[in-house]
């Protein structure tokens, strides 16, 4: 996705447009830090020297959010590791060792020096890609279903188990 694919509708004045340009084929993820150090967080888009419209925070917003495509079958997982240790192909290899495919992957810097990582994996359970991620040595410090539906289920069996230990004794 590139900087004319995410222009904001917000109708402009050539007279007010943002001092910090960008070309048209400028990737997003090289967009969003000049437009976090924009003073009025918005950048002109141009094309062979002609402005072809801003991107604002809204815009942007917008684009990556179309960059990541919705989906009701994945769970997301979060784990820490040092950032020597990051391997996104390792990463990838202890989610596919549980019968499961990586969808995304997104890393940021942690707090403690360490290398954030979060995972959407296509599996509504993400217990056995949490126990792979584990054995390949990785710390999960998160892990939930995006699924409604699993949370439930997981409910229900508690409650069950419960009654069962209940009618047991």
């Amino acid at each position: 996705m590139t900087a004319k694919d995410i222009l904001s509708f917000k109708r402009i004045e050539k007279d007010t447009l943002p001092s910090i340009k960008v070309d048209s084929e400028m990737s997003v993820l090289d967009i969003i830090p000049r437009l976090l150090d924009s003073p009025a967080h918005e950048l002109t888009v141009v094309e062979g020297g002609s402005p072809l419209g801003i991107i604002d925070e809204s815009s942007l917003l917008e684009g990556v959010g179309r960059m990541i495509a919705p989906r009701d079958d994945c769970s997301v997982i979060a784990v820490e590791c040092d950032p020597q240790d990051y391997s996104a192909s390792l990463l990838a290899h202890a989610v596919e060792d549980s019968d499961a495919h990586l969808v995304d992957l997104f890393t940021a810097p942690s707090q403690n020096g360490l290398m954030l990582v979060t995972l959407r994996v296509r599996h509504s359970d993400p217990t056995a890609a949490v126990r792979s991620l584990e054995r390949y040595g990785y710390h999960v410090v998160e892990a939930h279903s995006g699924s409604d539906d699993f949370q439930t289920m997981e409910i229900a069996t508690e409650r069950l188990l419960s009654l069962q230990a209940i009618m047991n004794v």
